[in-house]
C-alpha cells in the first residue's frame, strides 16, 4: 500500500504537510494524534475534545488538508470528543493509495476505526467529500450512525458541469500553464463567494501545483440504498455552491433520506465564510443537542 504516491514530487509532500502542521498550530485546543492499522492502509486521526464526551466523526473534504474543513467545527471540541481521520488516499498523513468511494470500502474503513477506539455508535459529520463518504455509511452499516450532518455534500448531486469547466477547470489549466496567483484567486472566489480565508487560498495553491488530485466523486447514493437508514439527519447546502448547489442537493436529499431533519440553505459558495461557519456551528449544536 505504501508505493502508490499523490503528490506529484517529494517537495509537494513536504510542502503540503508543512501547510497541515501549521493549519494546526492555529488550534487553541490540545490535539492528539493517533495511528491506526486498518486493512485499507495506516490512518492519521486527529483526537480532540474532553474524554468522556459523545463520540463526533468528522471527515474532512476531498482534495484539501483535515485541519482545514475540522476548523469549521471547532466548538464541537468543548462538549465532544472528535475524531477526524485523514482520509486514505487525500493529503495527509494516512496512506496514499485511494480506496473506492463506489462501494463499501469507506464502511468498512470507517468501522475499523471505530472498533480501534471501542466506539458503537456515533455521530458523523461530513463536509464536501466527506459527506459522500457518511453516505456510504449509511447505506452500507447504518446501525453505526446515531445521527448526521452533511455540509455541501458530495454523494447526492452534481451541479452544472459546464460551469465547473468555465470557472474552475480553464483558470486551473492557466495555473499550470503560467503559475499565476491571478487563476487562483478566481477559483477560491467561485468556490467561496469571494470570502476564502488567506491561509485556505494558499493552501488551495499548493494542492493544485503538488497533488493528483482525486478526481472521481463519491457515488451519487439512491433512494434504495438508504432504506434502512433512519438516522435523524440535518443537511446544510449553499446557493453559490458551483459543486452541490442547494437547488439540486435540496430535491435529492428529500428524495432519498428517509429522515431528512432539518434542512438549512445559505447564501454561500462551497467554502463557507467566517458568518456562515457561525451559522453552520449553531445548526450543528442545536442539532446535537436534540437528536443525540
Amino acid at each position: 500500500m505504501g508505493n502508490q504516491t499523490i503528490y506529484k514530487n517529494e517537495e509537494g509532500k513536504r510542502i503540503i504537510k508543512e501547510n497541515y502542521e501549521r493549519y494546526l498550530d492555529t488550534f487553541d485546543f490540545n490535539v492528539e494524534r493517533i495511528f491506526v492499522e486498518t486493512s485499507y492502509g495506516k490512518t492519521h486521526v486527529l483526537v480532540a475534545g474532553p474524554d468522556d464526551g459523545k463520540p463526533v466523526f468528522v471527515f474532512q473534504g476531498g482534495n484539501c488538508i483535515n485541519p482545514m474543513t475540522l476548523s469549521w467545527f471547532l466548538p464541537l471540541v468543548e462538549k465532544y470528543r472528535i475524531y477526524a481521520p485523514d482520509t486514505i488516499g487525500h493529503p495527509g498523513y494516512s496512506d496514499e493509495n485511494r480506496i473506492s468511494a463506489e462501494d463499501h470500502s469507506f464502511a468498512h474503513w470507517i468501522k475499523e476505526l471505530m472498533d480501534h477506539f471501542q466506539i458503537d455508535q456515533a455521530a458523523f459529520i461530513g463536509p464536501s467529500y466527506g459527506a459522500g463518504i457518511t453516505l456510504r455509511l449509511a447505506t452500507y452499516m447504518p446501525e453505526k450512525i446515531a445521527c448526521s450532518v452533511l455540509v455541501a455534500p458530495a454523494g447526492m448531486s452534481l451541479g452544472s458541469k459546464r460551469e465547473m469547466i468555465r470557472k474552475i477547470l480553464i483558470p486551473l489549466i492557466f495555473f499550470h500553464l503560467t503559475s499565476s496567483e491571478k487563476y487562483i484567486h478566481k477559483i477560491s472566489n467561485v468556490m467561496s463567494d469571494h470570502s476564502m480565508k488567506k491561509m485556505d487560498q494558499h493552501v488551495l495553491r499548493n494542492i493544485f501545483k503538488y497533488l493528483k488530485l482525486e478526481q472521481d466523486m463519491p457515488k451519487l447514493t439512491e433512494m434504495e440504498e438508504l432504506q434502512n437508514y433512519n438516522s435523524p439527519t440535518l443537511v446544510i447546502s449553499g446557493q453559490k455552491d458551483i459543486f452541490f448547489p442547494e437547488s439540486r442537493i435540496k430535491e435529492v436529499a428529500t428524495d432519498i433520506i428517509p429522515n431528512l431533519t432539518v434542512f438549512k440553505s445559505y447564501n454561500m459558495g462551497h467554502f463557507p465564510s467566517s458568518e456562515y461557519v457561525e451559522r453552520i456551528n449553531e445548526d450543528v449544536m442545536l442539532f446535537l443537542e436534540e437528536h443525540y
